[in-house]
C-alpha cells in the first residue's frame, strides 16, 4: 500500500477523486456502553440498512455513539493540542479572558479559541470582543469576514481555516441570517450496530442510617444548618432541606429516578450492548473545489487556479492531520463508553473506484507543512502568530455576573 505524499494529495485535490474516506471498525471495551442522551433522556437510535460482504441487505438496530458535531469538536481539540505542542503551525483566533485581570472567574475562563467555540470564528464570543481596542467585527481582519463566502474564502483561510473544513454560518455577524454559510467538508460519526437496550439500577446504603425525619435548613452562603438564624431566606421564610437532599440517607434500589424538571419518575439510562461500532469519516474534495481564494497581488507566472488549488491542498492536509491526531487520542468518548480498534485504511474515492493509502500523524504534519510553504510562497496568507482579542468590558461583566448569580441560585435551590 502506498504512503500518502504531498504530490499525491495535490493531484487528488485537483480533480482526480471526489473524496477521501476511512471506515474504522470498533469494539466496545466492556460488556455494556453508554451512548449520549438527548432531550428527554433519549438515545439517538434508529434502524439502518447494512450490506454484508456478499452485498446482501439487512436492516439492523443502531444507536449514535458520537455525532458529527461531537466528532468535529474532538478533531478541533486534537488540532489545538497539536498546535500547542508545536507539531503544526496554523492561524488561530483566540480571546484571552485572563490577561490584565485579577478576577478569579475570568482567570478560570482563561483562553477561548476558535477551535473551542461552538460557532468557530463567527461565535458571539469573538463578536463581543475587541481587537486593539476596536470591536472585532468592525475593523481589520474581523471586518473582512463579513464579505467572506465560498467564492471569496481568503479571509477565512487567513483567520480560521478549520471553519472551511467543519463549516460555518455567520449568523451572528453584521448581516445576521444573510451572513456567509459554508458547508462541512469533513464529516465523521460513530454508530453502534445491533443494539440492545439495557437497564440500570440506582441505590445508596447510608452507613449512618439517617432518615428524612429531622428538620434542617439551607445555610446562607452554602451548606446546611439546624439554626434558623443562619438559614437562607426565601420569601421571608427559612429554606428547608431534607437529609436526602444533602446526600445523606438510603436510596432504595430502583430502575427509576425523579426527573428534576417534571418531578416525575423516569427510567434510568441503562446503556446498550452492541455487536460492533463503525466510525465513518469522509473528507469531501468536491466541497473543497467549490472554494475560491482571490488575493490582491498574484505573482508572475501564477494563475488564480494555481492559488485556489494550493489553498485547497492546505485544507485537505489540515483535515487529514485532524483525523490522524484524533487517532492518537483513542475512542474514550465519555464515562462508560470506551471503544477500541485499529484505524481503518484511507481511500481516495471517485467515479466508482477507490485507491488505498496509509497515513500517520507525523506524516500528515509534514504534508501540511509542505502544503503551507507552497501556499505562502505564491502569496496566500497563513499567519503563524495567533490573533488575540480582549473581551469587551460588557462581555467580561456578563461572564462574571452570570456565573456568580448561577452559584447563588444553586445554593438556594
Amino acid at each position: 500500500m502506498k504512503t500518502l505524499t504531498f504530490d499525491l494529495l495535490k493531484k487528488a485535490v485537483s480533480g482526480d477523486y471526489a473524496a477521501i474516506r476511512r471506515i474504522t471498525r470498533l469494539e466496545p471495551e466492556g460488556d455494556k456502553i453508554f451512548p449520549p442522551t438527548y432531550e428527554g433522556g433519549e438515545y439517538a437510535d434508529e434502524a439502518r440498512v447494512v450490506r454484508d460482504d456478499g452485498d446482501k441487505v439487512q436492516i439492523v438496530e443502531t444507536v449514535l455513539l458520537d455525532s458529527v458535531q461531537s466528532e468535529a469538536n474532538r478533531m478541533e481539540s486534537a488540532l489545538l493540542r497539536a498546535y500547542d505542542n508545536k507539531r503544526i503551525k496554523m492561524p488561530l483566533l483566540q480571546v484571552d479572558f485572563a490577561a490584565g485581570t485579577d478576577d478569579p472567574v475570568l482567570k478560570e475562563v482563561g483562553r477561548i479559541t476558535a477551535l473551542d467555540a461552538p460557532h468557530r470564528m463567527c461565535d458571539a464570543i469573538f463578536r463581543d470582543s475587541l481587537n486593539q481596542g476596536q470591536p472585532f467585527r468592525e475593523a481589520g481582519i474581523g471586518a473582512k469576514i463579513t464579505a467572506a463566502r465560498g467564492a471569496n474564502a481568503t479571509s477565512v483561510f487567513e483567520l480560521c481555516p478549520t471553519a472551511l473544513l467543519f463549516g460555518f454560518w455567520d449568523s451572528t455577524g453584521p448581516r445576521g441570517g444573510l451572513g456567509a454559510k459554508v458547508q462541512r467538508a469533513l464529516v465523521s460519526e460513530i454508530v453502534g450496530y445491533q443494539k440492545v437496550n439495557g437497564k440500570r439500577t440506582s441505590s445508596r446504603i447510608d452507613p449512618l442510617q439517617i432518615e428524612n425525619n429531622v428538620e434542617i435548613f439551607a445555610k446562607e452562603g452554602g451548606g446546611w444548618t439546624f439554626d434558623q438564624a443562619k438559614a437562607l431566606q426565601k420569601n421571608g421564610e427559612p429554606v428547608k432541606r431534607k437529609p436526602s437532599e444533602i446526600n445523606h440517607g438510603n436510596i432504595v434500589p430502583s430502575f427509576r429516578h425523579e426527573d428534576k424538571n417534571t418531578r416525575k419518575p423516569v427510567l434510568n439510562h441503562g446503556g446498550v450492548t452492541l455487536a460492533y461500532a463503525i466510525q465513518h469519516t469522509v473528507l469531501s474534495l468536491a466541497a473543497l473545489r467549490r472554494l475560491r481564494f482571490p488575493i490582491s497581488a498574484i505573482p508572475d507566472a501564477v494563475e488564480q487556479k494555481d492559488i485556489d488549488l494550493s489553498a485547497r491542498t492546505v485544507l485537505a492536509a489540515l483535515g487529514l492531520a485532524a483525523i490522524c491526531f484524533l487517532d492518537e487520542d483513542g475512542y474514550d468518548l465519555r464515562s462508560r463508553c470506551l471503544l477500541d480498534g485499529k484505524p481503518g485504511t484511507f481511500q481516495f474515492v471517485g467515479k466508482g473506484e477507490t485507491s488505498d493509502f496509509s497515513l500517520d500523524a507525523n506524516t500528515a504534519a509534514e504534508i501540511l507543512a509542505h502544503a503551507v510553504k507552497e501556499a505562502t510562497d505564491i502569496g496566500l496568507p497563513w499567519p503563524e502568530q495567533p490573533v488575540t482579542l480582549q473581551p469587551s468590558p460588557d462581555l467580561s461583566r456578563l461572564v462574571v455576573d452570570s456565573r456568580r448569580r448561577s452559584m447563588s441560585e444553586n445554593v438556594g435551590d
